[in-house]
């Protein structure tokens, strides 16, 4: 099954050689880039920490850390027409580490898992045939470990910091998705039931999409958790095996309720973080709201960034 171009440059929102590190072309960099946001100031009062962007361009992608008024491009891979790098390419939720699939060699599904220290040169080659088939084919546990599949499917969960692969079952959950410390897991069990867990508690939870957008997709799943589990932003699986990190809507996995969240404008993507809030990216700007979902502010993104997809936001 071969990945189309428009599939893989669609960017919408993340082993051989004994682990050795290898400086490449493609090394992070540190230009300033983007104009600032309109009041900083105010921006960096609600969101003190540090965002993480995605931005492909004709000649290659670029993750931009954005911190108040700077912008500043941390890491860059060249543009691949047919390989993996737009469909994966991911910060940890510290915003320490980068990882992405390349060198794919077997008609666009699979390549060798890269990872990196953002703003810092070279990568490390991890692990061999990891799949790119998927609208989230790494996904974070914490910090450090990153879910991935292989060429066969099967999973694995890899310590990126330690280059090397969790002992034990993962189990047979599917569509993953942790909270930003790791605790929290959502996903479906084999019955393709949504749940919640933390390890030693669990609870099941439902969601109905609106007919008339479900038509048009795949499905859905978590895209973020909350610190203490009990929300989950919600998006749409696509019907190709290209990236999408957006998300809409925010399930209370307590009662199975959408919340009602408040602001206007289109919704591109709602991540929970690990200061207890809640970022709601939309086309006009960005809407902080608390953990009980009362805003805190808003932040003006530069016209640059409104495009671009959010990675991940570093408190």
């Amino acid at each position: 099954m071969a990945l189309s171009a428009a599939a893989l440059a669609m960017v919408g929102l993340t082993a051989c050689g004994g682990g050795k590190t290898t400086p490449t072309s493609d090394a992070p960099t540190a230009v300033a880039t983007a104009a600032p946001v309109s009041n900083p100031a105010a921006s960096a009062a609600v969101l003190p920490g540090t965002r993480y962007y995605l931005e492909k361009t004709s000649n290659n992608y670029r993750i931009h850390a954005v911190r108040g008024s700077s912008d500043v491009v941390v890491h860059e891979l060249p543009f691949v027409t047919y390989g993996c790098e737009a469909n994966t390419l991911t910060v940890s939720p510290d915003g320490k580490r980068v990882a992405w699939v390349q060198d794919s060699t077997d008609g666009n599904v699979s390549g060798v898992l890269m990872a990196g220290t953002i703003g810092k040169p070279g990568a490390t080659r991890l692990l061999d045939d990891v799949s790119c088939l998927d609208s989230r084919a790494l996904v974070w546990q914490g910090g450090d470990l990153l879910m991935v599949h292989k060429k066969t499917r099967e999973s694995v969960l890899f310590d990126v910091a330690a280059n090397k692969r969790v002992d034990g079952d993962p189990g047979q959950e599917t569509d993953r998705c942790w909270s930003v410390d790791g605790r929290w897991l959502a996903a479906m069990d084999d019955r393709h039931k949504p749940y919640v867990t933390d390890g030693t508690q669990s609870r099941h939870y439902s969601y109905t999409p609106r007919k008339e957008e479900a038509a048009h997709w795949g499905g859905w799943r978590a895209q973020s958790v909350s610190m203490d589990g009990r929300y989950v932003s919600v998006g749409w699986d696509g019907t190709d095996p290209s990236r999408r990190d957006d998300s809409f809507a925010v399930v209370d996995t307590t009662t199975s309720k959408v919340v009602d969240l408040p602001g206007g404008g289109e919704i591109r993507s709602i991540m929970f973080t690990a200061d207890d809030k809640v970022i709601v990216k939309r086309a006009t700007g960005i809407s902080v709201l608390d953990s009980s979902f009362t805003p805190l502010g808003t932040v003006e993104e530069p016209a640059a960034l409104r495009n671009m997809t959010l990675l991940a936001y570093a408190a």
